[in-house]
């Protein structure tokens, strides 16, 4: 088809969106047009598209909060993405779009302080709150998540991880001009303290009163720049290292909340990969073990006594908030996580280890 302003752009379609929880969006042909015209339109305002020039758009799957777009150019591939206001979930949830912003400026702040961690930020184009950013090519980066659901787990890579969110855990710390410009509280108790611990809150009122007194510590801890979805999900394992991806929730506040959001999905998949759970176990603690050095902002005894906690209520999140994970499907795996998660949110653990250990009985039991 034709651009408005004349590109030319080849459209091959929506393959819908991966995660079983969301709901997948049927698109005619007319809107796929659409959307890709809107983007081909922004590309050229960002000045990465000539008027007149090919380029092929592939609508990406796996996620439920934006519109992720592959634009093949002459001069190589590169990503698009545009936030949603609505995101891709059985539940209503509705997010600022505001939020594309503050993920354009979290890449621009990591590339700058420690280039290789995300991608390389290209351009954007407030006008649609759209950006590009360097494409990573699927034959040389691996999602960690779809490899540890296949049982390709590496220890290495939970300290490889560890490390990467430490480094820019630190790179960031006691900043005031980086606290002024991910002043996004809003925005992140929108689309991180709501949906997870106070809708979990309101599910289940017997430790609701523990989930607030979460929510309120983790939303009055201001430390360092925090990605806000650190989760295998999210992370890339590149040819040099981790590569960290999806940055919407970016704030600057509790470091804790990165380190409990990552090693509570390793503590999940133990359910779904009971075979495994030696190593995922290994994997976390290499983490914790990478991570707790570079914490110098603070006691790092304060960072895994948080992180502890946060761990307890997501672990409860993630069956009974809104973006329940995907993979717990049976009964029985769901009464375990209840019952281990409201352990520790009564009897809460001050270091990470000791998650762990009550954790593995737990899921033996």
């Amino acid at each position: 088809m034709e651009s408005r302003s004349g590109s030319h752009v080849c459209v091959l379609g929506d393959r819908g969106v991966s995660e079983t929880d969301a709901v997948v969006l049927s698109m005619t042909p007319t809107d796929s047009e659409l959307a890709s015209s809107s983007v081909a339109d922004a590309l050229q305002r960002m000045g990465i598209l000539a008027a007149g020039q090919d380029a092929t758009m592939q609508r990406l799957t796996g996620g439920v909060s934006s519109d992720i777009w592959r634009v093949d150019l002459p001069g190589g591939s590169v990503c698009v993405k545009r936030a949603l206001a609505q995101l891709r979930v059985a539940a209503t949830w509705l997010a600022p779009i505001e939020r594309s912003r503050h993920e354009w400026n979290w890449y621009r702040t990591v590339d700058e302080r420690l280039p290789g961690l995300c991608p390389r930020p290209l351009a954007r184009d407030p006008q649609t709150d759209t950006f590009a950013m360097e494409f990573l090519s699927p034959e040389r980066y691996r999602l960690w998540k779809s490899e540890l659901l296949a049982g390709r787990i590496d220890p290495a890579m939970g300290h490889a991880a560890g490390s990467t969110i430490g480094r820019i855990h630190a790179a960031t710390a006691d900043d005031t001009r980086l606290a002024a410009e991910f002043a996004t509280d809003d925005c992140f108790y929108s689309i991180r303290l709501e949906p997870y611990l106070e809708a979990t809150a309101r599910a289940q009122p017997d430790v609701a009163v523990e989930l607030m007194q979460l929510l309120r510590v983790t939303a009055d801890t201001k430390l360092v720049l925090v990605h806000g979805d650190a989760s295998p999900k999210n992370i890339m394992v590149g040819p040099q290292g981790p590569v960290i991806l999806d940055a919407e929730c970016a704030w600057y506040g509790d470091p804790a909340f990165d380190v409990a959001f990552c090693l509570n999905h390793l503590l999940l998949k133990c359910l779904l990969r009971s075979e495994d759970a030696a190593l995922l176990a290994d994997t976390y603690v290499r983490f914790v073990d990478a991570y707790r050095p570079l914490v110098t902002w603070e006691d790092a005894d304060a960072v895994e006594a948080r992180a502890s906690r946060l761990i307890a209520g997501l672990l409860l999140a993630r069956v009974d908030g809104k973006s329940p994970v995907e993979y717990i499907t049976r009964d029985e795996q769901r009464a375990h996580v209840r019952r281990a998660a409201k352990g520790l949110l009564r009897q809460p653990e001050t270091c990470l280890r000791g998650v762990l250990t009550r954790w593995r009985e737990e899921i033996a039991s």
